[in-house]
């Protein structure tokens, strides 16, 4: 007889315990706020990282907190750190600069992302695209402005959108801005 499958309350626990990196890999520790907020099936978070990593050239050792809020807390931290009183569907903290010899013990602190759970699965409806796709897109996105890639510029914003793009075919996705306009001021 196969093992029940775990509670809610089960599965954000299993998802909030940090992970062992592989040798010159990524330790991602998965936060979820809530046990309604599980991440979707098929999700990979820890594979769509190392994937943005390695199409930005950034390799050995590091650690990243990727944490699911519910809209209460998206739109306290959007307000607190961008001043707009609305949840967003990602935010990217980026970690602190290391003395070189921590880092050599340590790996890079590459940051925060938090990801508003709600938000992005209406996106992804108002899209007609699969959660786990938008949320992958979402996560390759945050990872991409915690290895320093922005948008404030059309020349920089073309560039990540095109990384961005590159990465997610490499881990079967579609183009996202194929067909999409993403709904508030999604971190395009």
């Amino acid at each position: 007889m196969p093992d029940p499958a775990p509670s809610p309350a089960e599965a954000a626990a299993a998802q909030a315990e940090p992970a062992e990196p592989e040798p010159g890999g990524l330790a991602l520790d998965v936060e979820v706020a809530d046990p309604s907020l599980a991440l979707p099936a098929g999700a990979a978070p820890a594979r769509w990282v190392a994937a943005a990593r390695h199409a930005a050239g950034d390799e050995g050792p590091a650690s990243l907190v990727l944490r699911i809020v519910d809209r209460a807390e998206g739109r306290a931290l959007n307000a607190a750190w961008r001043d707009r009183d609305y949840a967003t569907n990602v935010l990217a903290f980026p970690g602190p600069e290391l003395p070189p010899e921590i880092m050599a013990e340590t790996g890079r602190v590459l940051g925060d992302l938090v990801i508003c759970l709600p938000v992005v699965a209406e996106e992804a409806v108002a899209q007609g695209k699969p959660l786990v796709a938008h949320l992958a897109h979402l996560v390759v996105h945050g990872s991409l402005h915690l290895l320093g890639y922005t948008h404030e510029g059309d020349s920089d914003a073309a560039e990540m959108e095109q990384l961005e793009v590159r990465v997610l075919a490499a881990l079967g996705w579609p183009d996202p801005y194929a067909t999409e306009s993403l709904s508030n001021d999604s971190e395009r």
